[in-house]
């Protein structure tokens, strides 16, 4: 099969450039011809606001380069990854009339929310979900703090809603668990073009020995990843506290840095993966105090590979992953009182982490190792090419970990 893989590169460098690379290795290590296709945010520098507003709603220019790119490759399927801002949803269109299958990844809720995280001031927001334009999110300047920038996303997302490209011209969009694919259906996308499939861990980094008894934090420091819960936790905790280790950087890092005064808390910086694999490898708790609903993140998948368990808040896609007493635990949102008390619970316990590391462990075996993504990720263009070929879409199936094959899957319907 010949695939054209499409993503739009952020400044900073990020997760979903990550899945980017790691979908183009595997299906190459399938035997697949993969064409590549990206943009890249600093092109962005010196481009007036207006020609930028233009571009992110629809980009003649990117839509002229595909549409000759894809006349002369004629690929069986164009899967985007991001297209926000520059490749624009204009994309779609010269796919569709390449003849190829459309396909559009959603790592992050910004088809339904201008802020992408259903996040405002430190609190759940699902004011623009199902409006057709999100004025809310203008008013509130969800995206960057900016009404002018905000509003170029909320023009964006309406007019492709009016002129229907979210429902006719995308064959099937790849939700990464089921809690997402219910927002995207309560938000107005087509039930039966979201399909759901995972990320993936490769290489198998191996189990750790969690014998150091730090827990550890990686992830970007800001607002949003819980941080201040975190780091008000180990307050309460005190001279009891375990040792945390923090590993990343960003807007937070002020405050990370303060809370080392505290000599159980340790901000070691962005480190290379294979430092912080070591230092998930060897922890006793891998800790996620997300105050989002977040995608499907994968740093938990491999925290899951390396044997580590996983506190993470009980919100989003953290209460599908997690599965409690089996490969880690949920405290509640924000509340820094709940997370010391599990973390004290649990580093108390060895036999119950020891437990706990078996089952994550075998959580990634059975369900985030490249083969069974691969086998998903195969499900889904055979799908979107049928779709594309009939117009009806047909019955999603998933692959049975025992078995290896692709069984039915039963919709979930939306969640209230």
């Amino acid at each position: 099969m010949k695939i054209l893989l499409a993503h739009n590169f952020y400044q900073q460098p990020g997760g979903e450039d990550q899945v980017f690379a790691d979908e183009a290795g595997l299906l190459e290590s399938r035997g697949h011809q993969v064409l590549r296709y990206t943009l890249h945010n600093d092109s962005i520098t010196g481009m007036g606001q207006l020609a930028l507003a233009a571009r992110t709603i629809w980009n003649p220019t990117t839509h002229a380069a595909l549409t000759e790119l894809l006349q002369a490759e004629r690929p069986d399927v164009v899967h985007f990854h991001n297209t926000f801002p520059l490749i624009s949803p204009a994309a779609y269109y010269a796919a569709r009339k390449s003849g190829a299958a459309v396909i559009q990844g959603v790592p992050n809720y910004r088809l339904l929310c201008p802020g992408s995280l259903f996040l405002r001031d430190g609190q759940v927001c699902e004011k623009c979900i199902g409006k057709r334009i999100a004025l809310s999110g203008v008013r509130h300047a969800c995206y960057r703090g900016s009404r002018p920038a905000t509003a170029v996303v909320a023009a964006m997302l309406a007019t492709h809603k009016i002129i229907g490209t979210w429902n006719r011209a995308v064959d099937a969009y790849i939700a990464l668990t089921q809690f997402m694919r219910a927002k995207l259906i309560e938000g107005g996308l087509p039930a039966d073009r979201i399909l759901v499939k995972g990320n993936f861990v490769h290489p198998d980094p191996g189990i750790g020995t969690g014998n150091s008894g730090h827990c550890v934090f990686v992830g970007r420091l800001s607002r949003e990843k819980g941080i201040a819960t975190l780091l008000q936790a180990w307050e309460r905790l005190g001279n009891a506290a375990p040792t945390l280790q923090i590993l990343g950087d960003g807007p937070e890092s002020d405050t990370v840095r303060a809370a080392t005064s505290n000599p159980r808390v340790r901000w070691l910086g962005r480190k290379p993966m294979g430092e912080v694999l070591e230092a998930v490898g060897s922890a006793a708790l891998f800790l996620f105090p997300s105050e989002w609903y977040e995608g499907q993140p994968k740093v938990i998948l491999e925290s899951f590979a390396k044997g580590t368990p996983v506190l993470a808040s009980r919100r989003g896609s953290m209460q599908e992953m997690i599965d409690e007493r089996c490969n880690g635990m949920l405290f509640e949102p924000g509340n820094p009182d709940d997370l010391a008390a599990e973390v004290s619970r649990l580093t108390a316990d060895p036999g119950a982490l020891a437990a706990l590391r078996v089952g994550a462990r075998r959580t990634y075996e059975q369900k985030f190792t490249p083969d069974r993504n691969y086998a998903e990720l195969m499900d889904v263009y055979t799908r979107a090419l049928a779709t594309r070929r009939s117009g009806r879409p047909v019955e999603a199936r998933r692959a049975n970990p025992v078995t290896r094959q692709l069984e039915p899957i039963t919709p979930t319907p939306p969640e209230g």
